[in-house]
């Protein structure tokens, strides 16, 4: 059982792929316009490592950026290497909310996520792989780059992107729907998909004039402004706030229960979460199995990681769940979730907690992806 240690809340590391002119700047860009306050910490794949204050206004660097050194993280394939990187953002005295890898156009996604799972710095924690697609340019980059689709079957979230200039739309969806083995797939122009789906925004009201790196010239792997011509005119021209087009490609689903719910039922939903599901996060009552703890549970894509703490002195238990996803059936989640309740209060068996505590860091780091999937993804020492 848990020593019931406090969880510190861990910062999410996302990596950002995709081939050259998918428009993975142009997503970034995107994220710290809208980042609802939230301070996003970047590292770029061709340049080096940087800060970037969420608040800052455009243009401003001063002490909103901080440069880490250079290098392309593609090559560099030492993992103590971006760790320094990951644990020197994570303490920036700024305060980062997440932090952003965007790798280079012809970088290699597999590895950039051995690195981030295989890192030693407590503060951080895996985000997901989110590949970004050109749709326009999907037949010719298949046949140029095979691999896509190995980099598809990766991903935790597919942004198809450029979706207005695709001959056919719903083509390039299904097949990348086909290669994503069950990731979520949402489709975007100008790479305007809404924050919330990655991260949590802070409610705040962010300053006009992010700081852009069309500002300060950052990019360079070939990506420039994402290869679409006067879009940030455009983008800022229809205004910075979460309008509803980009609600449009996903939904969600919140869950809860005053009475504690089964590990074993919940674990079984959980290993067989389906296609499209892309986050889950909240904290779990598992009553009698652990009286003095709730569990966060933090999952992305085919990650899973449970976080104890004790509950407070007074504190409602219960069991609250977001579910974000794409394509999902929110009413037969719900159905299932509630499942998941607990039988009778008070009853519980030595051996019911198992299969929630594999998932719990520091337990067994080598079982963070459930069995079913890439397990060699943990295990970068092998």
């Amino acid at each position: 059982m848990s020593s019931g240690t406090p969880h510190t809340p861990q910062i999410p590391v996302v990596v950002l792929a995709g081939f050259l002119g998918a428009g993975k700047t142009t997503l970034l860009n995107h994220l710290l316009h809208n980042s609802g306050g939230s301070r996003i910490g970047v590292v770029v794949n061709d340049f080096g490592a940087i800060e970037i204050d969420a608040l800052a206004v455009a243009g401003a660097l001063g002490d909103s950026t901080v440069s880490l050194g250079n290098g392309c993280l593609c090559c560099a394939v030492d993992v103590g290497e971006l760790d320094e990187y990951l644990g020197r953002l994570a303490r920036s005295p700024s305060g980062i909310d997440v932090i952003v890898i965007e790798a280079s156009g012809l970088a290699e996604p597999q590895e950039l996520v051995r690195m981030v799972l295989a890192s030693e710095q407590p503060e951080v924690v895996y985000g997901g792989l989110v590949e970004v697609v050109d749709a326009a340019e999907f037949g010719e980059t298949r046949e140029r780059h095979p691999e896509i689709d190995r980099h598809l079957a990766l991903a935790d979230l597919v942004v198809v992107n450029k979706t207005d200039r695709a001959e056919d739309v719903e083509a390039v969806l299904r097949a990348v729907r086909e290669a994503a083995d069950g990731a979520a797939v949402v489709r975007a122009t100008h790479g305007r998909v809404d924050p919330d789906f990655l991260f949590d925004c802070r409610p705040s009201q962010e300053r006009v004039g992010q700081l852009s790196f069309d500002d300060v010239d950052l990019y360079g792997d070939g990506d420039g402004s994402g290869g679409e011509h006067g879009e940030g005119d455009e983008q800022r021209a229809e205004g910075n706030g979460h309008g509803g087009h980009l609600h449009a490609g996903y939904e969600s689903v919140s869950f809860t229960s005053a009475r504690a719910m089964d590990p074993r039922r919940l674990m079984r939903f959980l290993d067989e979460r389906p296609h499209g599901l892309y986050r889950i996060k909240g904290y779990v009552d598992f009553g009698a199995y652990d009286p003095g703890n709730r569990y966060l549970v933090h999952a992305v894509g085919r990650f899973l990681r449970f976080y104890p703490e004790p509950w407070k002195r007074r504190e409602e238990r219960g069991t609250a769940l977001v579910l974000i996803g794409s394509g999902i059936d929110a009413a037969g989640l719900e159905k299932e979730l509630a499942g998941c309740v607990g039988g009778t209060p008070g009853e519980a068996d030595e051996h019911g907690m198992w299969g929630v505590l594999r998932y719990v860091q520091g337990e067994d780091d080598a079982d963070l992806v459930a069995p079913e999937d890439d397990a060699e993804l943990v295990t970068p020492e092998e």
